[in-house]
């Protein structure tokens, strides 16, 4: 049967979202994952996907059309259905993705159950969905308390997902009534979060029973140690510096490291009294310069082990989701690589020259994006995704009119690709600023969500770690990922006899579904020009 999609919360302050733009018309076949439309929010325009396979029968609005959140967006199904029963009620919210339930007992015959819909009640406040990929939420720290007064724009909470730590500003004014979940704990999307209102006004009881359906899944964030229980001592330990913890990983929430940083304090001096000795604020707040004296003395050099054991690490929201989507990539994308060796020799004199003028410093990474995104010009096929096959028809080939290239960024919980838009019409300096911006904002997990997705082509540079060459898997929904390995010098022949010269290699991972070898190759060549010859990137 037809199924509607309703217009999602696509951030914490959302009430409407603008069409900003339709990706497929009435009639069009859609896949779950296919982009349907570009949908305008308080903070950003943001990608909506399809979540299931069939046949867009009705489209909620034009371009330009505003709708609230939970109103009707779409409806997909089989050609020819009847969709006018869904019509007629165009407004029934929270039916989009119903988020997994369990299973509640039976109730006796003088109980009832609560029939309130937690969606439509202003004092509710819903765990959002604060990323493209994002299922569930953790509680990264808490600003306001039970009874505190909040005002509307007011910092609720800090929500950590798969890609960021994200602030959740209050949208109206009152009493923070209720919080769904302590620190660490995960909450599902559309999950109970809060409650904010009048006291005297509002069912604390019959709203946190009607979200039952959906849990409060136990937190993840300890770390769990096994070893050899006949060596385990009886004597209870004394708490060490959060250095000693996981072999070096400091466990602390992202308030904590905030205010340790804007303090210039040492996180691994500090003990711990959260759960599983993880530092919160107020250690970092109670910590004395005496302290870090007396915690410098119990950090003791790793002398090896004795004895086997083990630790068991969690994974984090983002490190689940880079394991799913690149092994999905990996093991589904034919992947072929292409590697070339460029002379840098003209490129390191034009950055010296170049950065003599620029008000912001170009780094070699920065003439690199800029000179895949022209090659990508002369080369379209390059700039595309595979759509794979449907029940309905064929698998094709989307090949993008724009050009947004990401850039892969190493952070402390794995991997983040932050995008520069049209980075074919930017200059070089617009590139190394919107670049170093981008890359400070992946750090500190603030980022926002049209910031790290929406990219046709993914640069990944290892060069500045000393590799000379590797290779990536390809980062979807992109065709082709280059890796980029260091600058090295090497000695050449040259007609007067050898010299030096400055080298480069590069080896590009290709989708051989919607990429041949020969394509790939003439891409490469175009770049090498470029990097040979940086004067043409300025014509």
């Amino acid at each position: 049967m037809p199924e509607k999609i309703l217009m999602p919360r696509l951030s914490d302050t959302m009430e409407v979202g603008v069409i900003a733009a339709w990706h497929k018309n009435v009639g069009d076949t859609v896949k779950k994952g296919d982009l349907l439309a570009e949908i305008e929010t308080d903070k950003a325009t943001m990608d909506l996907e399809s979540y299931k396979d069939g046949v867009l029968l009705h489209r909620g609005g034009d371009v330009g059309a505003k709708i609230k959140v939970d109103d009707l967006l779409a409806i997909i199904g089989k050609k020819g259905e009847d969709i006018s029963t869904l019509l007629d009620n165009k407004t029934t919210p929270a039916e989009k993705k119903p988020t997994p339930v369990q299973e509640e007992p039976k109730q006796t015959a003088t109980e009832k159950k609560p029939a309130i819909d937690i969606a439509k009640m202003e004092e509710v406040v819903l765990m959002p969905r604060l990323s493209d990929t994002m299922e569930v939420g953790v509680i990264a720290a808490w600003h306001k308390k039970v009874g505190d007064a909040v005002k509307k724009g007011d910092v609720l909470a800090e929500i950590e997902t798969d890609k960021a730590t994200m602030d959740l500003e209050s949208y109206k004014d009152g009493t923070l009534l209720y919080i769904g979940a302590k620190e660490g704990e995960k909450i599902p999307v559309n999950g109970l979060l809060s409650i904010i209102g009048d006291k005297n006004k509002v069912d604390l009881d019959a709203i946190v029973a009607a979200s039952k359906a959906t849990p409060v899944l136990q937190t993840t964030n300890q770390e769990t140690e096994t070893t050899d229980d006949t060596n385990i001592s009886a004597a209870p330990k004394e708490v060490e510096p959060a250095l000693a913890e996981t072999n070096g990983r400091i466990k602390a929430s992202p308030l904590a490291k905030k205010l340790a940083a804007e303090k210039s304090i040492d996180l691994s001096l500090i003990k711990g009294t959260g759960d599983g000795g993880r530092i919160i604020k107020a250690d970092v707040d109670n910590f004395t310069p005496t302290q870090k004296a007396a915690a410098a003395t119990t950090v003791q050099n790793y002398s090896g082990s004795t004895e086997e054991g083990f630790t068991d690490i969690p994974n984090s929201q983002m490190r689940n989701v880079i394991a799913k989507r690149l092994g999905e990539s990996k093991f589904t994308a034919p992947h072929f690589y292409l590697t070339m060796e460029i002379n840098m020799d003209n490129a390191m004199a034009a950055r010296q020259q170049l950065n003599e003028l620029s008000p912001v410093k170009i780094s070699f990474n920065d003439m690199i994006v800029k000179a895949a995104a022209l090659a990508l010009r002369q080369h379209p096929a390059i700039n595309a995704s595979w759509m794979p096959a449907t029940a309905n028809e064929d698998g094709k080939i989307r090949r993008y009119k724009h050009i947004h290239i990401g850039i892969a960024v190493a952070i402390d919980d794995g991997l983040i690709v932050p995008v520069i838009r049209f980075a074919d019409n930017k200059t070089l300096p617009q590139i190394a600023g919107e670049s170093k911006e981008l890359a400070g904002k992946a750090k500190n997990k603030k980022l926002q969500p049209n910031e790290f997705s929406g990219n046709t082509f993914t640069i990944s540079n290892l060069g500045m770690m000393d590799i000379d060459e590797f290779t990536a898997i390809i980062n979807p929904p992109d065709s082709c990922i280059m890796a980029v390995g260091r600058i090295k010098e090497i000695v050449v022949k040259k007609e007067t006899g050898f010299d030096t010269a400055q080298v480069m290699k590069v080896t590009m991972s290709c989708d051989h579904r919607s990429v041949d070898g020969a394509t790939g190759a003439a891409f490469l060549q175009t770049f090498k020009k470029y990097m040979e010859n940086p004067i043409t990137m300025l014509l």
